[in-house]
């Protein structure tokens, strides 16, 4: 479970990292939106061969299709929801979130990191953490981190409250990957 735990960690903290890079070296617009092409599809990538595969292994295509589906619907009337809240700029480069709901970052990456990081969780029972994984969570944490924080430094947030923020998100993502181990 500490290993789950650890790891669930380590894929957070790209969130962090990608926060420290937006506050620090203040990368511009091309450059996020290039990251963020390369960590979604990385992402993308490494769900579709090592949790679909896997998946299909032991159910019919129907089945895991229609989940994957679910998935999606669930991830995406989140995110409408969310929007509909104030969090429609939560994640603006330019800063135009410091008009919207600031909690629409938090809640959103949430609803992005409890399952990936359950998952991940799940990859340690199988006597390791799954590496192809592991770097699609790090590398579409890190551009989400440095989107979101580029925004919010536009709109005038302390560093340490980014930090904060970020940190929290970590720890829930750390809790799942120990969740998705345990149950």
């Amino acid at each position: 479970m500490a290993a789950a735990f650890g790891w669930g960690a380590v894929g957070g903290a790209a969130l962090l990292v990608g926060a420290l890079i937006a506050y620090l070296l203040a990368p511009s617009r091309t450059v996020i939106a290039v990251t963020m092409a390369l960590g979604t599809g990385l992402l993308i990538g490494s769900v579709s061969f090592e949790l679909v595969e896997e998946a299909l292994e032991t159910q019919t295509v129907a089945w895991v299709a229609l989940l994957v589906l679910v998935g999606g619907a669930v991830f995406a009337v989140g995110d409408w929801l969310l929007t509909r809240r104030g969090g429609g700029q939560r994640k603006d480069a330019t800063g135009e979130q410091a008009e919207g709901s600031p909690l629409a970052i938090v809640l959103g990456s949430i609803l992005d990191g409890i399952p990936e990081s359950f998952v991940l969780g799940l990859t340690v029972l199988q006597g390791g953490v799954s590496l192809s994984l592991l770097a699609g969570v790090v590398l579409s944490n890190l551009p989400e981190g440095m989107s979101s924080s580029a925004g919010l430094k536009a709109a005038g947030w302390p560093t340490r409250r980014v930090m904060l923020m970020w940190s929290a998100v970590a720890l829930v993502s750390a809790l799942s990957a120990a969740a998705g181990y345990v149950l």
